[in-house]
């Protein structure tokens, strides 16, 4: 039996607000809803996934999804929540940032599906670059009044911000471009939904009140609460910036890590938002999490599934090594094991020394290493390293040091690692060259 799609949004705590009549439309037919990407980037990143999973159930529900890129979209910029405009995209950046967008998206819809109802992605450009302005504004801008734009909460909020510096007439346009694409969905596609974050409410809005008025037709909007977390801070962001599905702009393991340090009391909320797992399944983790939190299940649940189904196995096995590096008691096999660029996420921010091979090769033991050659980073005298040696706290590429006086006979991780570690928490990263 196929899901309901909006009772399984509502469980999950999916839906802000909808127009009536989905449920009846839904249950009629199958159904194509769509939502829309800004494509100003060659890759999604993770606040994209709410509204990428919002297709994926409805797409399980036997409906059939549609990604539209906002390519000429993109080329304008969008008034909701934003505080500038965008930068203005060329066509061949626009083509490749779609194409990698679509390769992410695979992860999660199914475009060869054997029914109906496989996904598809369309980019709004295709059908914008032919409009003249003044075609546009014939056929499209006369239907809706300024006295309706006007009243569109994004625009009412740009409009009166003491920090903003104004809406050109480019963005207050984006509303109809928007309405427009829903249209054309509507008439070449029968798309009868739209859906997307609340912030859109305005936008989506827009093309329903122009298909009703310009093809007597009906169609809906379903929106998500925007994800703020528990303290207050912007969903999806870091100190280092967004979260981003590429593997080049967020290292799996970072991706990972994400997942594993949400709070507590965010993880409830992420877990029905982010995962495919079943309410039977969701509260059964939540009553194992609650009667242990410190083992954080529901963390390592989604940070599992979201790794595997964004990355690979592969992936999310690097990472659990990589982990264990840090925070547990690993082995000189382990590091062996992870690649560069693991390596490199891993130990981002510790301290890094560069040195040569010939002067590794001449010095004569592991104090004179861990001191003078690393430039005293490490130990700033060989008196210090000798005593933290003799004390049993330190390690050379996870394998303690008990002799001061050992020969440096060091196997480089990578062919151009070492890594030293001083105590339980204190690492030192050392690139031989």
């Amino acid at each position: 039996m196929q899901k309901n799609f909006i009772e399984e949004l509502q469980w999950r705590g999916m839906i802000h607000d909808m127009m009536p009549g989905i449920e009846k439309q839904l249950a009629k037919e199958m159904s194509s809803a769509y939502v829309g990407i800004d494509p100003t980037a060659d890759s999604l990143h993770i606040g994209h996934l709410v509204g990428v999973m919002m297709l994926k159930h409805f797409q399980d529900a036997g409906h059939k999804p549609i990604i539209l890129l906002g390519g000429a979209t993109g080329m304008i910029g969008d008034p909701s929540g934003k505080s500038q405009e965008r930068n203005l995209l060329d066509e061949p950046t626009l083509r490749h940032n779609e194409a990698s967008i679509k390769a992410q998206i695979k992860n999660f819809l199914d475009f060869d599906a054997k029914e109906d109802n496989s996904a598809e992605l369309v980019n709004n450009y295709d059908w914008m670059k032919d409009f003249s302005f003044l075609g546009f504004i014939r056929d499209v801008g006369k239907h809706i009044t300024v006295n309706y734009m006007m009243a569109k909460d994004s625009v009412k909020k740009r409009l009166s911000s003491e920090s903003s510096e104004g809406m050109s007439f480019t963005e207050f346009t984006y509303q109809l471009v928007q309405g427009y694409d829903f249209l054309h969905l509507f008439r070449k596609k029968n798309c009868k939904l739209q859906m997307g974050g609340s912030d859109q409410w305005g936008n989506i809005t827009t093309g329903t009140e122009m298909i009703r008025k310009m093809d007597q037709g009906e169609a809906f909007a379903v929106t998500c609460p925007l994800i703020k977390k528990a303290d207050g801070s912007k969903f999806g962001k870091t100190e280092t910036g967004n979260i981003w599905l590429d593997p080049k702009k967020t290292s799996p393991y970072k991706f990972y890590q994400f997942w594993l340090n949400a709070s507590d009391e965010d993880m409830s909320n992420f877990i029905r938002i982010f995962s495919t797992k079943g309410k039977a399944e969701i509260e059964a983790l939540e009553k194992e999490h609650n009667e242990a939190p410190h083992l954080r299940v529901l963390q390592k649940a989604l940070a599992e599934e979201l790794t595997v189904r964004v990355h690979s196995q592969e992936a999310l096995d690097m990472a659990l090594k990589a982990s264990s590096i840090l925070f547990g008691k690993s082995t000189t096999e382990e590091l062996q094991s992870i690649d560069e660029d693991t390596l490199l996420s891993v130990f981002e921010g510790v301290p890094q020394v560069n040195i040569t091979k010939s002067d590794l090769d001449k010095t004569e033991n592991v104090t004179d290493f861990l001191s003078e050659l690393t430039q005293g980073i490490i130990f700033p005298s060989k008196g210090e390293a000798k005593k933290m040696i003799k004390g049993g706290g330190v390690s050379i590429n996870k394998e303690k040091v008990l002799d001061a006086n050992a020969p440096v006979e060091i196997s480089l991780l990578q062919g151009k690692y070492i890594l030293a570690q001083k105590g339980k928490k204190n690492y030192y990263l050392v690139t031989v060259s």
